[in-house]
């Protein structure tokens, strides 16, 4: 059956009313959103409870407008419907060339459909999703456009999970997108289970982000996510920022005066607003031969959902996400003009996984070192194997998930919703963790400095005492002595002593805080490039930042390690696992080890301050018995 539709507006007054008699009592949970989660038989007993246009159960049906464009045939809910059509187990349903648009939910909803095409039609100005099909296959969008809705333009949810369990190599995609644009939305593409899809030759571009795939919501069949493929397809300018009209009150009015058609956006999802294409928690996809450029963030972004967050608390699951995705030959921050728009960066990967690699020409990423692609996948180079996400990086992620909608609320501390320099979480980890450090790096230099003091100073000052001095007073102090014993007196000469240490102690005692000295100014320096690099971002300098760190660590415990052999071991370890930790981000992941560095030099820091504290701490009444000879480095 095919029903024309004439060009018009369609408001389809006779569907609008609120529902009456047993419509209006329908036994239904009701969500948080505010409306009732009706089933199938609800929806054929009440067809316009919550559809403008409701399609229940018929097959082979084709709905097309006879206008000129899709723009001659416009049906409108007026934001009095969730959806302005659905299209519910419609095996074989056809829409072609006409606009759905004004929703509190989503313009064309097909659900639970074996067979669907969506072509020339246009949604737009809805709080949620212009095109939503759910639990369909062998579906295609083609030619189609989507703008100003809250949540994606276009959202393949929950697609038929036919390719689950294979590799790479798969039959065919349940979904196929082609030549679609969407823009001017929170998201251009959503992707929530969205599995098997294939999604080539579109545009997606002036959105907070281009496209999501994800599996961060509990209740949707198919998770985690699978087997999309993307290539072909234009990214570019993904940087919107619609959380503005959540923060200054826009978004709390009613739909109709948030201003959706003057361009307002309320956005219902958090999302690091600035990115190409961003994966949370997807498995096996493929991203190749797109062109990415214009992103203030970053192209790519991915990233590992554990298990408990779609609701699943088996332990053995928690970290199956995030795997075996691939991006290759994809053209980065140049346009088809051949205008350098460059990325901000072009990866953003928070480190979990296995088997995920990158184009060998990548540019700009963190960390700064990728595994790369093999010509034949799922090989690699350069892989790894993570079941945790870099330790800050994590941290990140789960403030950033704070983000309601509902309740307006943006995250303090995430940059996703405008946090800058000290204001960003990153940020304020490192600082506190350069005060913690950098007060026990006072205090052992201190330490250091006193006890070289004792034993002739560390300074043009020191050195005259350690000739003797050139007046009355040093000649004095050469010959005198400070008790019947003469256990402190001072010679000149070979085998001297002085205040009882003999010269070669005080040589190893000077020795060793030269050492504390020069790790000290390294570690400083490192310290404040850890602050920085947080603030601005940089990958680079934060590996430098270990570095120096590192550095600080092997000098103090190669100098702590006569006195203090433990303490002192401890200390040359932890400045090892800082520079494994720097060689990890800058120049090769590495291999095997189930926990990246940081994780290991984290922990293991922990401990350090703790024993630092030990070791620094005074002993009481141990200062007046201590002699010099015990006190050489005592710290």
């Amino acid at each position: 059956m095919t029903i024309a539709i004439l060009p018009g507006l369609y408001r389809e007054e006779p569907s609008r009313p609120a529902p009456t008699g047993a419509c209006a009592q329908l036994p239904a949970r009701w969500s948080t959103w505010g409306y009732q989660i009706l089933s199938f038989d609800q929806q054929r007993q009440c067809p316009h409870n919550q559809n403008l246009v409701a399609i229940l159960g018929k097959k082979d049906l084709q709905i097309e407008g006879t206008g000129a464009g899709p723009l001659d045939v416009v049906i409108d809910a007026e934001y009095r419907k969730l959806n302005a059509v659905r299209a519910d187990r419609t095996d074989g349903v056809y829409f072609r060339n006409f606009t759905a648009q004004r929703t509190t939910f989503n313009s064309l909803y097909v659900l639970e459909t074996d067979g669907f095409v969506i072509d020339r039609v246009l949604t737009r100005w809805n709080d949620e999703y212009g095109f939503l099909t759910f639990a369909s296959d062998h579906g295609l969008y083609t030619d189609c456009e989507a703008y100003g809705n809250g949540d994606g333009g276009l959202y393949p949810g929950s697609a038929s999970n036919l390719n689950d369990g294979r590799g790479h190599d798969v039959p065919r995609y349940a979904i196929e997108i082609r030549r679609c644009k969407s823009h001017d939305n929170a998201l251009g593409y959503s992707g929530t289970a969205g599995d098997s899809m294939w999604v080539h030759d579109n545009e997606f571009y002036d959105n907070m982000v281009g496209a999501t795939m994800d599996s961060l919501w509990p209740s949707h069949p198919g998770l985690p996510q699978n087997h999309a493929k993307f290539e072909n397809n234009r990214i570019y300018d993904n940087n919107r920022d619609y959380y503005r009209y959540t923060r200054d009150g826009t978004c709390a009015k009613p739909p109709a005066e948030r201003g959706y058609e003057r361009g307002v956006v309320c956005s219902q999802v958090g999302v690091p607003a600035g990115t190409g294409i961003l994966v949370a928690g997807g498995n096996y996809n493929v991203f190749r031969n797109n062109q990415v450029w214009g992103h203030r963030r970053a192209a790519f972004h991915l990233f590992g959902v554990p298990a408990f967050i779609r609701g699943e608390n088996d332990l053995a699951k928690q970290a199956d996400t995030s795997d075996y995705n691939r991006y290759e030959g994809n053209v980065f921050g140049v346009s088809p003009t051949g205008e350098r728009r460059p990325n901000g960066l072009d990866v953003w990967w928070d480190g979990q996984g296995t088997g995920n690699c990158w184009q060998g020409d990548t540019g700009a990423s963190s960390p700064a070192v990728l595994p790369v692609c093999a010509a034949t996948a799922p090989a690699l180079s350069g892989g790894a194997n993570r079941l945790l996400a870099e330790p800050v990086k994590l941290v990140k992620l789960y403030l950033c998930a704070d983000f309601s909608a509902s309740q307006a609320r943006l995250p303090a501390g995430c940059d996703w919703f405008g946090a800058s320099g000290l204001g960003k979480v990153e940020t304020q980890l490192a600082l506190g963790g350069s005060a913690v450090l950098g007060l026990l790096l006072g205090l052992f230099w201190w330490r250091s400095r006193r006890n070289a003091r004792r034993h002739g100073g560390d300074g043009p000052s020191g050195n005259a005492r350690r000739r003797g001095g050139d007046g009355p007073s040093g000649s004095a102090r050469r010959h005198s002595g400070n008790g019947p014993s003469g256990s402190a007196r001072r010679y000149d000469g070979d085998g001297s002593s002085r205040n009882g240490v003999a010269p070669a102690v005080t040589a190893i005692v000077l020795r060793r805080h030269r050492l504390i000295v020069a790790g000290s100014v390294a570690g400083v320096a490192g310290l404040v490039l850890d602050v920085v690099a947080a603030a601005v971002d940089s990958t680079s300098q934060a590996g430098v930042a270990l570095l120096l760190m590192g550095a600080w660590w092997l000098c103090l415990g190669a100098a702590l390690r006569g006195r203090r052999p433990a303490f002192g071991l401890l200390t040359i370890v932890v400045g090892l696992l800082a520079c494994a930790d720097a060689f990890d981000r800058l120049v090769y992941l590495i291999p095997v080890v189930p926990l990246g560095p940081g994780w290991i030099r984290g922990l293991l820091t922990g401990l350090w301050v703790l024993c630092a504290v030990v070791v620094l701490a005074p002993r009481r009444g141990g200062a007046a018995r201590e002699t010099p000879a015990e006190a050489e480095v005592s710290a």
